[in-house]
Parts: structure tokens; C-alpha cells; sequence
């Protein structure tokens, strides 16, 4: 099984990032409907409801049924028009109700473009896509698009194509196939849709053959010369995506088939475009368009552990990748400043990891193949980095908090470098050494930078991103997923890295308990409470039932509890590892309920 056989969405965002302006979007109706304009059904229903009330019928529960039963045939769209408007004109004015929207509508955000269609926006904006194929009449998409400072190129008519840029030379170009609900010369009728103008099928033919597709919110059910222009189309160049709710429709999996599509299900066109933006925005953000090349600063990092001679030049490149991310830190989309939005707090989060990977990758190779001698280096790092995000006391407040990231990303790192190695001395140094704050009281690491102590998690900041939104403990979570790739340039050949993370958590957790006196965290423990224990920050393992019994197991047993002791651990003191022991299951019995 592939990494991606289950996730077309990612697949999807690839092909998109990787083949830059080669997509064309083919949208229709279920991309509206999230403004409340009406699909073709719906106003085909509501067509028969004022028909039926003008003719002096009592209001119906269900106006299709009654309209079977008094004309024996189904309702139809296009049968409706014809009968009460014989004029393009008269069929615009019909439908300019269901898609202007009033005053009232416009205060209450109605009949105005949604994140679908700001996504959209998005993708064009940057590139990704440039020709949209809408058979909406709503103008929606073009206001989405000059909100966010694009101006398209719109073709809605024969005549306006002849006079149109061509499609190569336009940053955005939309054919609305159908028209626009303020020009007479809209298309929807069955007759009107069975045969497009020449110039159009041409125009189409073009599409289909030298883009990609996706398609979202048309049933591929209706409109025959669109569905012919899919079926004359050759099969090559680009893929085709079909976005849809549920099981796709008859007509639809005959165009999927026929183009070999693939069909992604989704919830609604809003979550759809904005979680393909979102996978765009954070695949072109977690790489590198220069590549300092990581795997490289790996090797040069452990060539200068090997022999104490290349002492300066690992002192060097440590200072260099600093002093590289420094600045980049400096770039104006770490500015704290602006509009906080959830797409913006996952795209910062994927900036910092892409720019920080390298540096967190060699702190971890100190950490595991290091002599003790690296010890200051590494903190002097993550003292910069601290001091680097304080700088700044301004701004939107998670975005300030998410400042001192990178430091969370070091220290973590090289801490799972000394779990692995099992350096218990150097790994107790750590958790306890001090981090200047500004203008505040100096704070050990352990409480600083380690789960809950950290500012960054704040408000629940990390169910923000994307699969953490119901997590017990998201960061956590997060930073196993994150290092479960990156650590596999430092940890070497382990049968489950996840051991050696919630390790680390735990061994973090006693460091943290230490604040408190043995006796202290007795009494709390005494009074027999399940829920009377003493706070202390606690990760993944709290709920992780299968991993906590082993690795608490091990803490509580000879030799690795002496081991602990003698690093520091427990304040040297073999008893205080066994109380926090039961500390930690008093929280960990909690966690399981939360």
C-alpha cells in the first residue's frame, strides 16, 4: 500500500503545486449553494410552488408530487421557463431574484461569496490556477477573485470571447458557459444547453485536452453539450479530479470513466477548496524553492563528532545554520502583525518547521552521538532562539506565542537524541537548565518550552491544525508525527520511535514534578482522591494506554530507576521516581475520561 492510496485530496494538492497553472477548474452549482442561491432543483420547485399558489392551490408539503399528479410528468427546469417566460429577458429578470441578493440578504452575509470561493481566489492568486470553467451565473467567483486583487478576464457570451484575451495570456480566465444572470443572452433552456456555438466547443476542446480537470458541483447529469465535449475529448497530458458528495452520479461516472478520473468524496465545496488550498499553501511552504541541503548539514554535523579535531568546524556549522535561520526569521511573513486566520496559523506552523528542520536535525545528532561537550552549544541555540522570539512584543497573540517555535523544535530534538542514547546526566541537564525571559524571572527549559509550560499552547492554538482538532493533547501528537520522519537521521535503527518520544515526555514530566517536594506531592497523593494529584504537564502517554504500561513499568524497575537517580532524576532520589509514578497515573486515570 502506497503512503497516498487512501488521500486523492493530498494527491490532488500535489499534482496542482507540482504542475503550476496547468489545472482548470469546472464549477457549478453545489459551489453556490453554500450562499443559499438556489440550484436548477430548488428553483424548479419554487417555480411550481408560485405557479401552483397563483392558480389558487393550497400550500403543498411536497410541490413535486402535486406537480406529477396535475401534470402527470416530472418537473422540469427548462419546461417551467419556457411556459412563463418566452423571452431570454423575461427568463433573466425570473432568475435575477434567486441570485441578487437584498439588502437584507447582503447584511447577513447571503448571496455573497463563501471560503469556496475565496479559496479559489486563493489558488488563482498564487498561480495554481488560471482558467475556471463556471456554468453559475452568479458573478460570486469574479468577487471573490477582485477581493483578493485579481482582475479575470470574463467570457460569458460568443461575443465577448471574440473579443477576449486569449487563455494562455490571462492571469485568470472564466468562461461562464451558461452566461450571467444580467445579460438576456443566458443559457437554460434544454435546447439552449444541448448545442453550445462552434467557438465554444472549440474553446472547450482546447481546455479538455491541454489541462488538467477538477471538477466540483456539477452532477455531470445535465447539459448535453458540455457532457459531449468531455466525450469527444481525448484522455491525455494532465489528470481529471471529480469532487463529490456521496456516490456520484450515473452521468458523472460515465465522464470519470471515460476520462479516468479519480472521484474525491467530500462534505460540502467549502471544506473542499479550502483544505486543497490549505495542502497547496503548506506543500509550497514546507519546500524549500534553495535547499540547504539537510541530509548534507546531517553528515558534515556527524563527521565533526567523529574526531575532536573538527571541534571548530562543527561550532561553525552550527553558527551558520543559526545565523541562516536567523534571518529568515526576519522575512515578512513571520511578522506577528496582521489578521489572524486558521489557514494562516497552519501555514506559519509549516514555515517554521520547513525553516527549522536542518537545525533540529543536527541538535539531534548531538543528541545522540554527542560527548557532553556540546551541551553549552546547544543551549546557547536555544537561548537564541528564545531571546530571537521575544523580540517582538506586539502583534496577534498566537502568532507572537508561535515566535518561540523553533525553540520548541531544538529542544525537543536534541532531547530525543539523549533518550535514545540514553544519556539520562545531559538529558536532566537540559530539562532543568535555565532560559533568560525578557522581563521576566529566568525559567527552567522543562518549564518553558515543554508541552502545556510553553505560551504557544495557549487557547488550544494547536487543534487548529488540520487532524489535531479533536486530540487530547494536539502538540504532542503533532511533534510525534513531525519527528517520526525527522528523527530518522539521529535516532538510527529503533523498533518503535514512538517509545522513545513518549520516553522522553515522561522523563520531561518527572523533571517538571521536581518543583515540589517530595513530601508535598505525598500528602496530595494520600488523600485517596482519583482526583487529587499535583499538575504537571504530560503528553501523549497520559492516555496511551499500551505504551504507558511498558515504559512506566521500566521507570519503576532496576536498572533504569537507578540509572534516573543517579543522572538526578527524582532530585537524586530513587523514592521520588515512584511517586511521581503514581502522580502520573492519577492524571493519566483523568485523561482517559477527558
Amino acid at each position: 500500500m502506497t503512503l497516498l492510496a487512501n488521500d486523492t485530496l493530498t494527491q490532488l494538492a500535489f499534482s496542482i503545486y507540482e504542475n503550476k497553472g496547468v489545472f482548470a477548474l469546472l464549477v457549478g452549482s453545489g459551489l453556490s449553494r453554500a450562499a443559499e442561491i438556489p440550484t436548477g432543483w430548488e428553483i424548479t420547485l419554487d417555480l411550481v410552488r408560485r405557479i401552483g399558489l397563483a392558480r389558487g392551490e393550497q400550500d403543498q408539503n411536497d410541490w413535486a408530487t402535486w406537480y406529477r399528479d396535475t401534470t402527470g410528468k416530472e418537473p422540469n427546469y427548462s419546461h417551467l421557463l419556457d411556459q412563463i417566460a418566452s423571452t431570454p429577458h423575461e427568463r433573466r429578470s425570473i432568475l435575477h431574484s434567486y441570485i441578487e441578493p437584498t439588502e437584507e440578504e447582503r447584511r447577513e452575509g447571503k448571496k455573497t461569496p463563501t471560503a469556496g470561493h475565496y479559496a479559489i481566489a486563493d489558488l488563482v492568486k498564487d498561480g495554481y490556477v488560471r482558467v475556471l470553467v463556471n456554468t453559475n451565473f452568479d458573478r460570486l467567483l469574479e468577487n471573490a477573485l477582485r477581493e483578493r486583487g485579481v482582475e479575470p478576464t470574463i467570457v460569458a457570451s460568443p461575443d465577448a470571447l471574440a473579443g477576449a484575451e486569449p487563455v494562455t495570456h490571462t492571469q485568470c480566465y472564466i468562461l461562464k458557459l451558461h452566461g450571467d444572470y444580467k445579460d438576456a443572452r443566458i443559457r437554460n433552456t434544454d435546447k439552449e444547453l444541448g448545442k453550445y456555438p462552434a467557438k465554444y466547443d472549440a474553446l472547450l476542446d482546447r481546455i479538455l485536452d491541454e489541462y488538467g480537470i477538477l471538477i466540483c458541483g456539477w452532477s455531470g447529469q445535465w447539459d448535453d453539450a458540455l457532457r459531449a465535449a468531455f466525450l469527444r475529448a481525448p484522455n491525455r497530458r494532465y489528470p481529471t479530479f471529480w469532487a463529490a458528495r456521496g456516490e456520484v452520479e450515473s452521468g458523472a461516472e460515465e465522464l470519470i470513466n471515460h476520462r479516468r478520473g479519480k472521484v474525491i468524496t467530500i462534505e460540502s465545496a467549502d471544506t473542499f477548496f479550502t483544505s486543497l488550498r490549505d495542502r497547496v499553501q503548506t506543500i509550497e511552504q514546507t519546500h524549500r524553492k534553495n535547499p540547504r541541503g539537510v541530509e548534507l548539514l546531517v553528515a558534515s554535523t556527524k563527521r565533526f563528532l567523529a574526531k575532536p579535531e573538527y571541534r571548530v568546524q562543527l561550532d561553525e556549522a552550527f553558527s551558520q545554520e543559526l545565523d541562516i535561520v536567523l534571518k529568515e526569521l526576519e522575512a515578512p511573513e513571520f511578522n506577528p502583525h496582521g489578521q489572524w486566520s486558521q489557514a494562516e496559523f497552519r501555514s506559519r506552523v509549516s514555515r517554521y518547521q520547513a525553516a527549522f528542520e536542518a537545525l533540529a536535525a543536527m541538535a539531534g545528532v548531538l543528541g545522540r552521538w554527542g560527548d557532553d561537550k556540546e551541551f553549552p552549544l546547544l543551549l546557547d541555540i536555544i537561548q537564541t532562539l528564545y531571546d530571537q522570539a521575544e523580540k517582538i512584543g506586539g502583534g496577534i497573540t498566537s502568532y507572537l506565542n508561535l515566535r518561540s517555535y523553533p525553540a520548541v523544535l531544538v529542544f525537543t530534538a536534541y532531547g530525543l537524541g539523549l533518550t535514545r542514547a540514553r544519556r539520562w546526566r545531559i538529558l536532566y541537564r537540559l530539562f532543568n537548565a535555565v532560559i533568560g525571559r525578557r522581563d521576566r524571572d529566568p525559567q527552567r527549559t522543562v518549564e518553558t518550552l515543554f508541552l502545556h509550560t510553553w505560551k504557544g499552547t495557549a487557547h488550544d492554538a494547536w487543534k487548529q491544525i488540520e487532524g489535531l482538532e479533536k486530540r487530547k493533547t494536539p502538540l504532542s501528537d503533532h511533534l510525534l508525527e513531525l519527528f517520526s520522519d525527522w528523527s530518522k537521521r539521529f535516532v538510527g535503527v529503533t523498533p518503535d520511535f514512538e517509545i522513545v518520544f513518549e520516553q522522553f515526555e515522561l522523563l520531561a514530566s518527572l523533571a517538571h514534578l521536581e518543583r515540589n517536594e517530595k513530601s508535598v506531592v505525598q500528602q496530595e497523593l494520600a488523600n485517596g482522591r482519583q482526583d487529587s494529584f499535583l499538575w504537571m504537564p504530560v503528553g501523549r502517554l497520559g492516555w496511551h494506554e499500551r505504551s504507558m504500561d511498558k515504559i512506566l513499568s521500566e521507570v519503576e524497575q532496576e536498572p533504569l530507576k537507578t540509572e534516573l537517580s543517579k543522572a538526578g532524576f527524582g532530585k537524586g532520589d530513587p523514592e521520588f521516581i515512584d511517586v511521581f509514578s503514581a502522580n502520573f497515573k492519577r492524571i493519566a486515570a483523568r485523561m482517559t475520561w477527558m
